[in-house]
């Protein structure tokens, strides 16, 4: 019997679904889909650097339509199943995999021991990014646009001098020039969400994560500003997830803006859907509002603001005076006081 392995639809280990479908064989199967190359990308977290990671599938489709896509990474839900064929988390099991695979190429954009490790260990025919060095330590791999990325990973002066955006580094890194693709992110919950018609809905993105609270906007700072884009017309959405529930409560009791507690990542999504403009901190809330293509107001302390890209959709606003804690989880300052509600509803209008 002939057994096609090079197949896309090949399994395995079960049916595929041709023969599920229509009871084909591969001798005489008309949906044959030869597999070309083989491309694996390591990005492994977090959350919102997988998602703005994305775009580069767009361009490597373009250039290998026929590619099987494998991308390991601790978030693989975040990743759409139209564009990646094997959505691997960081297992033994997955990584055990990808060591009986020959693969055309591996891109590998994180400078971490687990990621620059698989990559040293997978066998590929050409590797870009980062791989482990003797010690087990990062090191890039080749190129000029690798060398400039391991460098502003390694110094802050480095790093504050960079006039890049993290979407044109990595597309640099992969030998490609970015030409404004877009995040790519999957609309999979239907959950209504009684936001009411008629008013241009702002999203207040009220948390930042555990590991630089130095972002965090102050909650009367979050109430005035709730109160100010009421009064001028706007309908208020709190976001946020389980981190965030007492805040937004206590925004939610003090103003007028709708709290529908928090959700699962894909119902999150969906309520931020409902959303015209968004507010947030450099976090997963921004990325996701830039993948959704929402206007944005970005707030920023702590980070060189050009890593950002955003479509020409968003604004950054900072404090003032600006703050000079640099990548500091706890700023001494208390910054995020500087930044006035007057001058982020005169951002969320601007947009």
């Amino acid at each position: 019997m002939q057994i096609k392995t090079n197949c896309v639809h090949y399994l395995g280990d079960r049916p595929c679904k041709p023969h599920k479908q229509n009871g084909y064989h591969c001798d005489t199967c008309t949906a044959f889909q030869e597999k070309a190359e083989k491309i694996l990308i390591i990005k492994l977290g977090a959350i919102g650097d997988v998602i703005r990671t994305t775009p580069l599938l767009r361009r490597i489709k373009t250039e290998h339509p026929a590619a099987v896509i494998y991308w390991l990474t601790y978030t693989p839900e975040v990743l759409s199943k139209s564009w990646v064929d094997f959505r691997l988390p960081v297992t033994l099991e997955s990584t055990l995999w990808l060591n009986t695979i020959e693969f055309d190429w591996v891109l590998n954009l994180d400078k971490d021991p687990v990621a620059v490790a698989v990559c040293k260990s997978v066998s590929a025919k050409r590797k870009n990014g980062f791989e482990a060095d003797s010690y087990g330590l990062a090191r890039p791999i080749s190129s000029q646009a690798e060398e400039d990325k391991w460098c502003t990973g390694l110094f802050d002066d480095l790093n504050q001098q960079n006039c890049k955006h993290y979407v044109q580094e990595i597309f640099e890194i992969a030998g490609y020039n970015f030409s404004e693709e877009e995040y790519i992110i999957e609309r999979e919950s239907s959950r209504p969400f009684p936001v009411p018609k008629g008013k241009k809905v702002v999203g207040l993105n009220t948390g930042c994560g555990g590991r630089w609270t130095s972002r965090l906007y102050p909650v009367d700072h979050w109430i005035t500003l709730a109160r100010l884009l009421d009064a001028n017309g706007y309908t208020v959405v709190l976001l946020g997830g389980e981190q965030e529930d007492g805040r937004n409560k206590e925004i939610s009791s003090k103003s007028n803006a709708l709290y529908f507690s928090y959700f699962s990542l894909v119902d999150f999504i969906s309520l931020m859907d409902h959303c015209d403009i968004v507010v947030t901190a450099v976090t997963m809330g921004m990325h996701l509002a830039i993948a959704l293509q929402k206007k944005l107001v970005l707030f920023n302390n702590i980070f060189n603001p050009r890593e950002f890209y955003m479509y020409n959709r968003g604004i950054i606003i900072e404090p003032t005076p600006n703050c000079d804690c640099y990548f500091t989880p706890v700023c001494p300052h208390d910054s995020m006081r500087n930044l006035a509600p007057e001058k982020v509803l005169s951002a969320v209008k601007s947009v």
